[in-house]
């Protein structure tokens, strides 16, 4: 671990990127604690002053996969967001998982208690509030996705060396390769993906990462809070990856009629579970309704149930209005809720 220290922690200008070999190594000592806490926060610093490679980052993946449960869905997506959580956006990917998979599309959402540098509502929060307790064990999650056609992953569960790490990065208190690494784990080998970034200056180097993970047809977003939700009340740059090829979008939700200001709000886990379920229930305002159609839409593109956003729209609109979201998401939360009595 010491030689690769030397190689990354040369400063800004004299570090070198890792091969994937060598990264692979690293990440293998530091998921087996055979590196020391001291030795894994300097790697993780170095890698976050030099700015992580492409390859580095598929070496963590593929050794966080090895020691992972995957449970397959076919042609599914995968809404991958940040798992530091929300603090001043609606979380839409919630119900949108259920639009989407009301329209056949199956859908793998994953998460964990909120995580540095932001620690905001995660999806694991929201989902709590609603009543499912923690510790739900595995076979009754695959359950609620047969039910209501949404797999959730408790990551920390599935992916044991995350859980194990937690400390360490909230000791560290700052972004690392793990952020990234997270989001990509692909629990259901999924066939389509929706993916989150901050800054629009990682697009490329998560276009080549994605590529090699064989999903099928991706979605990168520069979305709300480094989410995998596209805003609506502006333009927003995304990436389409499609059989290795890609192209660059401005997805304008004027162009649909979807463009709403967003109020500001405090979001908690109580009210972005209450936002959700309204908009399921087909009462929520314009700026979460808008968001949720406009979002589900895009990703019923991405994953080709639709020939178009517009037509996208439309069956969104009609999964929510003619209750059929509702459903799916009424039978999966009883599938994942523990019997009682």
């Amino acid at each position: 671990m010491k030689d690769l220290l030397k190689e990354v922690g040369r400063g800004k200008r004299g570090a070198r990127d890792l091969s994937y070999e060598e990264a692979r190594q690293a990440a293998e000592w530091i998921v087996n604690r055979e590196a020391t806490d001291a030795q894994i926060g300097a790697f993780l610093l170095a890698e976050r002053i030099k700015m992580e490679s492409s390859e580095e980052l598929r070496a963590f993946i593929d050794v966080l996969r090895s020691r992972s449960h995957i449970h397959p869905v076919k042609d599914s997506m995968d809404f991958a967001g940040p798992y530091d959580g929300r603090t001043r956006s609606f979380m839409a990917t919630f119900p949108s998982a259920f639009v989407v998979a009301s329209c056949g599309l199956p859908v793998t959402l994953h998460s964990s208690p909120a995580l540095p540098p932001k620690r905001g509502v995660t999806l694991e929060d929201v989902i709590r509030q609603l009543g499912i307790p923690a510790g739900v064990q595995t076979n009754r999650w695959v359950e609620a996705a047969k039910a209501g056609g949404v797999l959730f992953v408790p990551t920390e569960e599935w992916c044991p060396p995350l859980g194990a790490l937690r400390r360490l990065r909230e000791e560290l208190d700052l972004r690392t390769v793990f952020n990234t690494a997270e989001k990509l784990l692909r629990f259901s080998d999924c066939a389509y993906m929706a993916v989150g970034v901050f800054h629009g200056t990682v697009f490329e180097k998560m276009a080549r990462l994605v590529m090699n993970l064989g999903v099928r047809r991706t979605l990168i977003i520069q979305g709300v809070e480094g989410s995998e939700d596209l805003p609506i009340d502006k333009r927003s740059r995304a990436y389409v990856i499609d059989a290795g090829r890609t192209e660059l979008m401005l997805l304008n939700p004027e162009l649909y009629e979807m463009q709403v200001e967003a109020p500001e709000t405090e979001w908690t886990a109580a009210n972005q579970a209450e936002a959700a379920i309204d908009v399921l229930r087909g009462e929520a305002g314009l700026p979460c309704l808008n968001a949720v159609l406009f979002n589900s839409a895009i990703r019923l593109w991405i994953g080709e149930k639709v020939d178009s956003i517009e037509e996208g729209i439309y069956r969104a609109r009609n999964a929510i209005d003619s209750g059929a979201a509702k459903r799916k998401f009424d039978a999966w939360k009883r599938a994942a809720s523990p019997a009682v009595g």
